[in-house]
């Protein structure tokens, strides 16, 4: 599926729909260049869950945990630019933080990618003459959610 992203408002409304139908165990992995959005559209997904207050781009401390109350649902947000090797992610205890939390992935191919999981919604963002566009890829567990097909 690819969605038109004109403006911050059309990032929103994916963002919402993202987060409506989000679930613990879910990873919504977010890729495309530096730039192309990743990290907005992260930060909309964690508002439309109900986080009121800043959210820090996970990009030095690599991951940041949001727990309920601030959303309805634990989530984990993940910056994996600067690892070099897969691996890394097993050291920081990547599988501890997603016990029973949704993950949101920037650069998920540094942790070796989600896509293969059933609970992935994969996106990628470019940039086009008229904003951007996300092509949005869902694992077998979002095909009967809304309307992700």
């Amino acid at each position: 599926m690819i969605v038109e992203l004109p403006d911050l408002d059309a990032s929103q409304a994916l963002a919402h729909r993202i987060a409506a139908d989000l679930r613990s165990g879910d990873v919504v992995a977010l890729t495309g260049g530096l730039g192309a959005g990743k990290t907005t559209l992260a930060r909309a997904i964690i508002a439309s869950l109900g986080h009121d207050g800043e959210v820090p781009s996970p990009s030095f401390a690599i991951i940041e945990v949001y727990d309920p109350p601030s959303v309805r649902l634990p989530l984990v947000h993940a910056d994996f630019y600067r690892l070099e090797h897969p691996s890394e992610a097993d050291e920081i205890g990547l599988d501890d933080y997603r016990q029973g939390a949704a993950l949101l992935a920037e650069w998920p191919e540094n942790a070796g990618g989600f896509a293969h999981e059933p609970g992935c919604l994969s996106i990628t963002l470019e940039s086009t003459e008229n904003g951007r566009r996300a092509i949005v890829r869902a694992g077998m567990d979002w095909l009967g959610r809304g309307s992700w097909t």
